[in-house]
């Protein structure tokens, strides 16, 4: 092995060696906060609030289906039909509803998280500095797959993160 080779192999140890990691679990800093308890509150308001439109609707079609179903030998060709147009274009007003609230809720859920998310990411820049860490990770399963709890810094961040005014 050249002298050079070596060099560059113990300059890549002492690194690796001085490198200071931590993890974070954003999800659960969110979800522990209070301001992320008070997001989930509003988002399963919201969501209640959806789902009960949906299921009013839901029954509106069933009882048009259920009608056309009990009278549809008893109605001329053309009543039948118009009852059978009317039926579909509920259901397909259904479907964009459904579609719409999904949307809406993703939409929602975006907005109350995302100032959580950045505060808590100014606290963890502060957190870097101040424990003097080369690199905080997020902790997720495509990210890390394991690591050491005494690295998780989750529960420090979102005490700070409370501290923060």
């Amino acid at each position: 092995m050249s002298l050079l080779t070596v060099g560059f192999s113990s300059a890549a140890t002492t690194a690796a060696a001085d490198a200071k990691i931590g993890y974070v679990d954003l999800q659960k800093a969110i979800q522990s906060t209070k301001a992320g308890k008070v997001a989930r509150t509003s988002l399963e308001k919201e969501y209640e609030s959806k789902k009960k439109k949906l299921q009013e609707r839901e029954k509106e079609i069933t009882k048009l289906r259920d009608d056309l179903e009990k009278n549809a030998m008893l109605l001329k060709d053309d009543a039948r039909i118009e009852k059978q147009k009317n039926l579909q274009q509920k259901m397909l007003d259904y479907q964009k509803l459904v579609q719409q609230s999904q949307q809406d809720m993703s939409e929602q859920e975006k907005n109350l998280t995302q100032p959580i998310l950045e505060k808590l990411r100014k606290v963890m820049d502060g957190m870097a500095k101040e424990g003097d860490y080369t690199l905080i990770l997020e902790k997720s399963e495509q990210s890390v797959l394991w690591a050491k709890k005494d690295i998780d810094l989750t529960d420090e961040l979102i005490k700070k993160f409370e501290k923060e005014k």
